[in-house]
């Protein structure tokens, strides 16, 4: 039995895990980086150990440090969470080769699931039909060419060890490849391809299987609200499936589950086609972000499983769904400015109350968000008996909430949830990044406005008029350069800070030449040189993203004379990049 856990993880993970230890009369070891020193989830484990870092590699991706202090703190089990090692074969092994339980599946699991190319030949040997790709690395142009004479644009690349849909590129016509290879060096033989299918639904089952061979379909899940590949919006179960598509993913999952012999609970990913038709996407073999909806459908603590499965009970008996429920990931991205990352000091925080309203946050007010990790502050997840009811409730919940000091999409999704497109279910995964949020930053869609920009530059006061209480908006101009008299019978209670309206106008270009970043990202690639002459539009960087490469041009010809980072950085908005010195003329 276990009665320890070194939580591997951060912020709202670590502290849902902490919780349901605690539940469950186990005590929890919490691990963090020094930005982290004073969070949540350090405060309510049972005892909390410093990484000594500011970086991933450095604090949470760091096997060395993590098997030390499990070890110190005499643990007899390891939770990764998601993300960071969560599915990394070699800490699953030394996890157990050090006598502790590993809460996940095993490493050979990670391993065969993890290179999405070895799991498309498992799928096609259970006779679950990927998407309609290449089950083989890509060894030039010439073979995507091959595939692109047969099936036509557009195509997607992947990454075959691009966890979680990480390093995925879709390509429209020649040219967008002729880039992709540019920025690869022409090598890319850690890549696969597949065809990409614009129209088509991102469709889950949250799947468990004990080491007994009992496996469940906890729930189907709705994930198609999606920008650059990454979920926005979730819901479960998945609504108005088409034809018998609900039938074969439930199938599917239970083959490829028994194929790898997996134990524990995992996520098979599909694409749903308006016509049934169903693609197979990848499994995941750790709990997903999404896993709350699940829960809250069915009422079973999907990580209280995770802990009975590793050790070596029963899975429980899973209940039909009897609710509909609604996760909406509250980052810290910017929607009137395409959902650019922001940072800052939360300065406050409101959360939504009430009935069917579950919060799992690692934020507290006077935190100060950085471009460090990952920008995901808190879930909010509402659920009712039906999914009118549960949009509903949820609009409600979503105008309750209020932070304060960045920018959070908050009322983006309650927009989004309101269209008539949503009603029934959303269209496709590529509905809300194609139609929805180019309208929301000011493209015309009068269902789905921004709210002004001038908000973000406005002070609010809380006045009374003939005893009625009311709130008066003013523009911070006014309040700043307007009449003395104004100025000290206004003294606003908390203003909001300009910076980030006055930085999101400001060319990414700068007077000496300097480029800077046009995103919070990661450095894949320097494609650039000192000294190198460029031409208007040739490739300087590709930047990651949010699971997307994005790539970083010259803005003018000239010759290259700084560069200011190097591949694996972590870079903020408008952080220096690359300097080049204009042509003389």
């Amino acid at each position: 039995m276990i009665s320890k856990i070194l939580v591997a993880n951060r912020s709202e993970i670590a502290l849902r895990v902490i919780r349901t230890a605690h539940d469950m009369g186990i005590k929890a070891v919490a691990v963090y980086a020094d930005a982290d020193r004073e969070a949540e989830f350090v405060e309510q484990a049972d005892s909390a150990y410093a990484l000594n870092g500011t970086t991933y590699a450095e604090t949470y991706m760091n096997i060395d440090k993590l098997m030390e202090i499990a070890k110190r703190a005499h643990v007899d089990a390891v939770h990764p969470g998601y993300g960071f090692l969560s599915e990394i074969p070699e800490f699953a092994t030394a996890v157990i080769e050090a006598g502790m339980a590993w809460i996940g599946p095993s490493p050979s699991v990670l391993n065969r699931l993890g290179d999405k190319i070895q799991a498309r030949r498992l799928a096609e040997s259970v006779h679950v039909s990927p998407v309609p790709g290449i089950s083989d690395p890509v060894e030039g142009h010439e073979g995507i060419d091959a595939f692109v004479a047969r099936f036509g644009y557009p195509i997607v690349t992947k990454k075959a060890d691009g966890g979680g849909g990480r390093g995925i590129t879709v390509h429209n016509n020649d040219e967008d490849l002729d880039v992709f290879f540019a920025a690869h060096a022409n090598d890319a033989s850690g890549y696969f391809v597949e065809r990409f299918i614009r129209t088509a639904r991102h469709i889950e089952t949250q799947s468990a299987r004990d080491s007994h061979g009992n496996f469940a379909v906890v729930s189907t899940r709705d994930c198609s609200v999606q920008r650059r590949n990454q979920k926005l919006i979730e819901e479960a179960p998945a609504p108005a499936l088409p034809g018998n598509s609900e039938e074969i993913i439930t199938r599917w999952s239970q083959r490829l589950f028994e194929a790898v012999d997996y134990v524990g609970l995992g996520t098979c990913e599909f694409l749903v086609e308006p016509d049934g038709r169903v693609n197979f996407l990848e499994v995941n073999p750790r709990l997903q972000v999404e896993h709350t909806i699940s829960e809250e459908v069915t009422g079973i603590d999907l990580v209280r499983e995770q802990i009975r499965i590793a050790q070596g009970e029963n899975l429980s008996s899973i209940p039909a769904p009897r609710a509909h429920s609604f996760e909406f990931r509250i980052t810290c991205e910017d929607p009137a400015n395409g959902l650019i990352p922001s940072t800052g000091e939360i300065t406050q925080i409101r959360w939504p109350l009430g009935h069917g309203v579950r919060i799992e946050s690692g934020i507290e007010e006077g935190d100060v968000v950085t471009s460090n990790f990952d920008p995901m502050l808190a879930k909010l997840i509402v659920t009712a008996p039906d999914r009118e009811q549960a949009i509903a409730r949820s609009r409600r919940a979503l105008k309750e909430m209020s932070i304060k000091g960045v920018a959070t999409p908050a009322n983006l999704y309650r927009d989004v949830i309101s269209l008539d497109d949503f009603a029934v279910h959303p269209p496709s995964t590529r509905w809300f990044e194609d139609t929805i949020l180019p309208e929301y930053v000011g493209q015309g869609n009068p269902q789905a406005a921004a709210e002004p920009k001038e908000a973000e530059i406005r002070h609010s006061f809380v006045i009374e008029v003939d005893g009625r209480r009311m709130r008066l908006s003013l523009p911070t101009a006014l309040v700043s350069t307007g009449e003395k008299a104004a100025r000290k019978a206004l003294q606003p209670r908390r203003g909001q800070a300009t910076n980030r309206a006055n930085q999101a106008t400001q060319e990414l270009t700068d007077a000496t030449g300097m480029v800077n970043s046009p995103i919070q990202a990661i450095v894949v690639r320097v494609v650039a040189n000192i000294g190198d002459i460029v031409e208007e539009g040739d490739l300087l960087l590709v930047l990651e993203s949010m699971k997307m490469e994005s790539y970083v041009y010259a803005p003018h010809a000239g010759t290259v004379t700084d560069i200011e980072v190097e591949a694996g950085a972590n870079v903020a908005t408008y952080q220096p990049l690359v300097r080049i010195a204009p042509e003389q003329k």
